[in-house]
């Protein structure tokens, strides 16, 4: 059967349009799957059809920097996962973000963030941004407040994540768009924690969502990539910030991020009962003095989660009733969870922010952040939960 993708457009269902969005079968070939257009440039019948594609008389390609049919096909099926009109795919997320952030603001302009943000985030609006004039307000993330006194007639964006890496802090994302509206500045989210599958930003008002799709949407800690998905004017700008700082994504890589993204809702699905089932245990747990997950009654941000979320993910944070020392030998004690600083695979990571991501942060600024010597993050992968908790509980009974 000849079928393109126009056949599958009136599907709607999360897992049919992860599967089919976006995608052709080859015409060639009759190839069932996206083929990986593994080159750097593309021919032309004569000058003409050149320029036509230059003028945007027509549709094509000229340049792997500039565009990929695999790629495209990416592209295609996060715009309709994330319900925006177009997307663009980036290297990796932190590509992603700075040439989001670089396209919407220029020299003196100003940026409003929330301060729990990715660590690689947070240097580009601190430390990196104000070489070239641009600065940035950091406001209490749970504080709508504090974010809305922060806004000034040269802010150009508002950025947030939710929830937020570690702590597991939730946004009112409703009030963030309204907001932004009001004020006439762009909404931008980190949308990573999520994915697609479990919250979706552009239904609260925001313009532009952000993800590293090295996470959930590859899910095979396999590859790395970002996604940036909003308006089709907006994504237009952005592949040109593309073109000049070159973040672009290998065909070979997107045709992996293809793949992983059929399997999204069915493993993000396990990931979210795992994530439940594993958080439960540890809060009922006496060597555990405290557990961050928004699907627990006892998270301060719970009913927010629950009103924009349709599930609270993979990530566990915790806290052990133990010093940094004792805390180590738990970590180093699990068997089935590898010990690395990522997230959103099908394996179980396990990660000690004081000695990974926060390692080089000085105490001090770490504990105002709430990160202390015994807070772990745990991210749940695709295997059975009742393995990942007696793999916790061995490890719980050595401190």
């Amino acid at each position: 059967m000849n079928k393109d993708s126009s056949d599958r457009s009136k599907f709607k269902g999360f897992s049919t349009k992860s599967v089919h969005s976006g995608e052709k079968v080859d015409p060639i070939t009759g190839s069932v799957t996206t083929p990986i257009y593994q080159t750097s440039n593309f021919a032309f019948k004569n000058t003409q059809d050149l320029l036509d594609l230059i003028n945007e008389r027509k549709e094509g390609y000229i340049y792997t920097r500039y565009g990929n049919p695999t790629n495209r096909a990416v592209e295609r099926k996060l715009a309709e996962l994330e319900n925006v009109d177009d997307a663009v795919a980036f290297s990796s997320g932190m590509a992603a973000i700075s040439s989001t952030i670089m396209t919407l603001v220029s020299s003196g302009d100003h940026i409003v963030s929330v301060r729990d943000v990715y660590g690689g985030t947070f240097v580009l609006l601190n430390s990196f941004l104000p070489l070239f004039g641009v600065e940035t307000t950091f406001v209490d993330t749970i504080s709508f407040d504090d974010m809305e006194e922060a806004v000034r007639d040269n802010t150009k964006l508002i950025f947030v994540e939710s929830p937020t890496n570690p702590m597991l802090k939730i946004v009112d994302l409703a009030r963030v768009g309204k907001l932004g509206k009001k004020v006439g500045v762009k909404t931008v989210i980190d949308n990573t924690f999520s994915s697609p599958y479990n919250q979706q930003p552009v239904k609260f008002g925001f313009d532009v969502i952000i993800h590293s799709a090295t996470k959930y949407l590859g899910g095979h800690n396999d590859l790395t990539a970002g996604i940036v998905c909003g308006e089709e004017a907006f994504i237009k700008e952005a592949k040109d910030t593309l073109k000049i700082l070159g973040g672009v994504l290998d065909p070979h890589c997107a045709f992996l991020l293809l793949r992983g993204i059929k399997t999204l809702a069915v493993r993000v699905e396990k990931q979210n009962r795992n994530g439940m089932e594993v958080a439960k245990y540890l809060e009922s747990h006496p060597k555990v003095d405290k557990v961050y997950y928004p699907g627990l009654e006892s998270h301060p941000q719970h009913k927010i989660a629950k009103r924009q979320m349709t599930g609270f993910g993979d990530v566990v944070s915790f806290e052990l009733k133990r010093d940094l020392e004792t805390t180590i030998k738990f970590v180093d004690s699990m068997r089935l969870a590898f010990l690395t600083p990522s997230l959103g695979g099908t394996e179980t990571l396990i990660t000690q922010p004081a000695t990974t991501s926060h390692y080089k942060v000085p105490k001090e600024e770490r504990l105002k952040q709430g990160i202390t010597d015994s807070f772990i993050r745990l991210s749940l992968g695709i295997e059975d939960a009742e393995d990942v908790i007696a793999d916790l509980e061995q490890a719980l009974e050595k401190v």
